[in-house]
């Protein structure tokens, strides 16, 4: 008898992404997957507290208790999506790969750098064209289809990852800002999450690693570049929600080198926002 009820969502195996992932000289040093958990955020954020190496990546098969920004409750049906956060230490020089270490000022680009992997592999595997909202949506067409929360935890950051995948549209959550989609609402070729999360992870190794090289400087390992042609946002008329809970509209022209989103005011000033909710005005 099958150990789980729904035979179109298999259970992620531990085992097979270990031998898959887990390699000399990789990222990757251990994976935990857990059938359920309140926050894969806050179990990878324990660890790193507890001075677990670079590399640990937490998913959960259901999850209780997940957020998105401003507390926002992020929902999905077992087995239905990706939920993952990963563990990454920018702070701490690595000689043995030659990583000096990345200044707390490029850290802004990492839930980005997550975003461009993201896409990639929704865009390989899946057959799904999607674009990225700054800072952390996937949309598909106008929908959202993934989001990404970055946490510091100690010395260590925290990557989140949120993906529906085979979930139907009668369990698509409610949200405030972009209606939701999955993966398979929108046509996906293939809803097999084992691949997508081998895909996501090995791009998201490769984007790191050549940012780590770089020192944490996004425009010299090209992420720069990847990320703005990725950016349904950059050329779109904003309304930003600041966290101090002002608000800015204009238009979004580009995001700057330091992972920033500059927008363009009718006064013709240009202001660079750090953080805060994006919402594209039609």
């Amino acid at each position: 008898m099958t150990p789980y009820a729904d035979l179109d969502r298999p259970p992620l195996s531990a085992r097979a992404l270990t031998r898959a992932l887990v390699v000399p000289g990789g990222l990757w040093t251990r994976f935990d997957v857990r059938e359920e958990t309140g926050s894969t955020n806050a179990d990878a954020g324990d660890a790193g507290r507890r001075e677990e190496p670079e590399g640990l990546v937490v998913i959960a098969e259901s999850q209780s208790a997940g957020r998105g920004r401003r507390d926002r409750q992020w929902t999905s049906p077992p087995r239905a999506g990706l939920t993952l956060s990963v563990l990454l230490r920018p702070g701490s020089p690595d000689p043995e790969r030659g990583w000096p270490v990345a200044p707390p000022g490029s850290y802004g680009w990492l839930p980005l750098l997550a975003g461009v992997a993201l896409r990639e592999a929704v865009t390989r595997v899946a057959g799904v064209e999607a674009a990225l909202k700054w800072p952390n949506d996937l949309l598909v067409g106008d929908r959202k289809c993934a989001g990404i929360l970055a946490e510091v935890a100690g010395d260590a950051i925290v990557i989140g990852i949120g993906l529906n995948v085979s979930t139907r549209e009668d369990e698509l959550p409610p949200t405030s800002g972009a209606a939701a989609t999955s993966l398979r609402v929108a046509g996906a070729e293939s809803t097999d999450r084992d691949p997508l999360l081998r895909a996501l992870l090995r791009g998201f190794a490769r984007w790191y690693e050549g940012w780590r090289e770089a020192g944490g400087d996004a425009e010299m390992c090209g992420l720069t570049a990847e990320y703005r042609r990725a950016c349904a946002t950059i050329g779109r008329r904003v309304r930003v929600l600041l966290p101090s809970g002002g608000e800015l509209t204009g238009e979004a022209t580009t995001v700057d080198g330091d992972g920033q989103l500059v927008i363009r005011t009718e006064d013709g000033a240009e202001h660079r926002v750090s953080a805060g909710d994006v919402l594209h005005v039609r």
